[in-house]
């Protein structure tokens, strides 16, 4: 499968791209991303990868495209679409778990060890010696000074999580500990994303380190090779959502684009954290966890989003993203939480 998979995954995690290297496709609407980096939807469903020039689509009733080999193809697919569609999702799920497995052996910590000390060195020299990363907690852009990798994490089919301290440029007695997410794609290792894990507290005159919370999910597992169980884990569903999170700011600044369904507002959010637990809906099985954002720009204005997730050839995939709680602004000038819709007639699981 994983031969047969690879023509899926592009440089970039988690996402899907035709692998052709025939000439360009037809132009797109510009609102069209078409699923599957336009594979053929249908060649997906039945387990297989077919590149396609994405010249015949078909639009689903959600607004996702969906590009086809042939019109027989197109024709085919339509007769159960939205079994087609869950088939297909469930073989790229697969095939993303095999292929970063399968890659996975050709790494070992001190690769990564390396890698990531290659990639801070680098931006420093850029950056007149500092490391800049924007904290969404404090909104604030921060200037640090790299001390050491602490230690590297990993995740068999996950990805590698090394823990790196640095110090603030402007108060070296400031210390956090920052984890990056790499994952290693077709022919090398790549930053998928950092998060402070452990920021400075004012302790008296001095400074202590405070865990961030919630922590990270990669953070959740006892283990570092946790292997696989029967029973789907909390941190593999919050796993799904951040990585769709990561998806979404694609090249915006770290900045994640949403719309508001309700007033088809276009939102520009800063991602915060996600809740705990993560629970299941008795109904249906799919998995649910709501997310802080704060409006970009802002430091008082927050959102509270919710992923669904379905389980996929055992992958979480984020199915559906909906807008929870907006922030209202009160008489004194002062915002809070509104919410858009309960879950009052909804019963669910919490999911360990």
């Amino acid at each position: 499968m994983i031969a047969a998979a690879e023509a899926l995954l592009s440089p970039a995690v988690g996402s899907l791209a035709a692998s052709s290297p025939a000439a360009a496709p037809p132009a797109l609407p510009a609102a069209a991303h078409p699923e599957f980096g336009g594979q053929c939807a249908l060649g997906l469903a039945q387990g297989k990868s077919d590149p396609t020039d994405c010249s015949i689509t078909w639009v689903a009733p959600d607004g996702k495209l969906y590009c086809f080999s042939s019109e027989k193809a197109k024709k085919e697919f339509l007769e159960d679409p939205q079994g087609n569609i869950e088939r297909a999702n469930t073989f790229v799920a697969a095939s993303e778990v095999d292929i970063t497995t399968e890659r996975m052996q050709h790494y070992e910590s001190a690769d990564v060890n390396a890698y990531v000390t290659g990639v801070i060195t680098d931006t420093t020299s850029k950056n007149a010696g500092v490391y800049p990363l924007f904290d969404p907690v404090s909104g604030q852009q921060l200037k640090l000074v790299f001390d050491h990798v602490d230690f590297v994490r990993t995740l068999a089919g996950y990805g590698y999580f090394p823990d790196v301290a640095f110090n603030a440029q402007d108060d070296p007695a400031k210390h956090y500990l920052v984890d990056f997410w790499i994952k290693p794609t077709q022919d090398k290792l790549q930053v998928i994303d950092t998060r402070i894990y452990k920021a400075p507290k004012r302790d008296g005159t001095g400074w202590m380190l405070q865990t961030r919370q919630p922590i990270p999910w990669w953070w959740i597992p006892a283990s570092e090779h946790p292997g696989k169980t029967e029973q789907t884990r909390g941190w593999e569903v919050m796993s799904a959502v951040e990585e769709d999170i990561v998806k979404r700011r694609g090249d915006n600044q770290g900045t994640v684009k949403l719309t508001d369904a309700k007033t088809g507002e276009q939102l520009s959010l800063d991602f915060i954290g996600t809740h705990q637990p993560v629970r299941r809906l008795q109904q249906d099985g799919r998995f649910f966890m709501c997310t802080d954002f704060r409006k970009t720009g802002t430091t008082d204005q927050y959102y509270d989003i919710d992923f669904w997730v379905t389980e996929h050839g055992g992958k979480m995939t984020v199915d559906d993203v909906k807008v929870h709680k907006v922030p209202q602004k009160q008489a004194d000038g002062s915002y809070v939480q509104v919410p858009r819709y309960t879950f009052d007639d909804l019963k669910f699981d919490v999911v360990p």
